[in-house]
């Protein structure tokens, strides 16, 4: 069985930085691509950054030169490092990752529960 979970979340003002990380337990036999999404309320689930296994990454134009994701392919371990933070940065983050398994060696979507990131004014 496979995990995700994210940590690391907060209350920090407008302006500040956070860092957030996401660890991918359970037997896995690979992890392709591992990414950051937010979901505020009353707004649907956004694609905030992702990142490739060789480190190729991407960013939603509203968090590009603010955050960055980066990952530590021996701990299966994802990062954001969130800067500038404005208030409509607040959401819930969640963490999703293409894992490969015994079963699903193919790979499959697993999400973790999400960390609350709050911003203050």
């Amino acid at each position: 069985q496979v995990q995700l979970v994210e940590s690391g979340g907060g209350l920090v003002q407008a302006g500040g930085s956070l860092n957030i990380s996401c660890v991918a337990s359970g037997s896995i036999l690979s992890i392709s691509s591992m990414g950051w999404y937010r979901q505020a309320p009353g707004n649907e689930r956004e694609l905030v950054a992702t990142i490739q296994y060789g480190g190729s990454t991407s960013y939603a134009d509203s968090v590009k030169d603010r955050f960055t994701i980066s990952r530590l392919n021996a701990k299966n371990t994802v990062y954001l490092q969130m800067s500038s933070l404005k208030t409509e940065d607040t959401a819930v983050y969640y963490c999703k990752a293409r894992i490969a398994t015994m079963s699903r060696p193919v790979g499959l979507d697993y999400w973790g529960k999400g960390t609350l990131v709050t911003v203050s004014s």
